[in-house]
């Protein structure tokens, strides 16, 4: 089981699970919990459960930790305080149809930036997969009518979902950067830090707007799931995916959330 989940490949599957169904659970739960809300208290609860295995390390790692801490404070604006809380947002306006479809552009927006940024450039096979995983995330989206892509209709909430998508290409890319040396756990604490720091002021306006969780057994549910297993396991297994197959190749697993999300 131990050799199982250090498989790259695997990890990133369960990744795109975990995250298929924050979506189902972001567009369903709109009415009962505040997007910001959603994004602090999904994080509250991941930085929770991150804290005691990160803790250990922490002594004997500060240093390695304080001299990477500027890609760390980018990587948690981008990967903790900015994707997920523009999704949020952007389920409140679009459909689940149009966030899945535009998600699936993940991948050709990380693909530019490795490529523009690191000069990395996919070989001729790994193209083709990219065209045909993207036809296959468009189909299943449009539930194989073209018709349902062309009458689409755009609204803020898919702005805000294109702004979620470049942010995680650019946390994608910007792992490449993490300071090399610090434990797996230490540095997602790190990054979570950072995150909530910045969702905790935006959290506080949302309230002061008159906008509150409704308090019951499913909305506590929801918070539940996405913060065990889109937020703390996720993310770990993300990271991890992508220290081991590279920006490209973890990005295109992203069209898999169609699949996962109809299901």
């Amino acid at each position: 089981m131990k050799n199982l989940f250090a498989n790259p490949y695997l990890l990133l599957i369960l990744t795109v699970l975990f995250w298929s169904g924050n979506m189902v659970i972001g567009r369903g739960a709109r009415g009962d919990i505040p997007p910001l809300a959603f994004a602090f208290w999904r994080w509250a609860i991941a930085f929770a459960l991150i804290l005691p295995l990160a803790l250990p390390h922490l002594k004997a790692q500060w240093p390695l930790l304080k001299k990477g801490w500027k890609p760390l404070m980018v990587l948690g604006l981008l990967g903790v305080g900015g994707y997920n809380t523009f999704a949020y947002i952007a389920l409140q306006n679009t459909s689940a149809t149009n966030a899945a479809l535009l998600n699936s552009f993940v991948p050709i927006a990380t693909i530019a930036i490795s490529w523009a940024f690191l000069g990395k450039h996919l070989k001729r096979l790994e193209g083709l997969g990219v065209v045909i995983s993207m036809c296959g995330a468009l189909t299943i989206v449009a539930r194989g009518d073209f018709n349902v892509l062309l009458h689409l209709n755009l609204n803020i909430g898919d702005a805000w979902m294109l702004l979620a998508v470049a942010v995680w290409a650019v946390y994608t890319v910007g792992l490449a950067w993490r300071p090399s040396g610090v434990h797996p756990m230490l540095m997602l604490a790190a990054m979570t830090a950072v995150g909530l720091t910045a969702l905790l002021p935006a959290y506080l306006w949302e309230m002061a707007q008159g906008r509150q969780i409704n308090v019951y057994l499913g909305s506590l549910a929801s918070l539940a799931y996405v913060g065990i297993f889109p937020s703390f396991l996720g993310y770990i297994f993300y990271n991890r995916g992508v220290g081991e197959v590279g920006a490209s190749k973890a990005s295109l697993f992203i069209h898999l959330m169609p699949v996962f999300g109809t299901l």
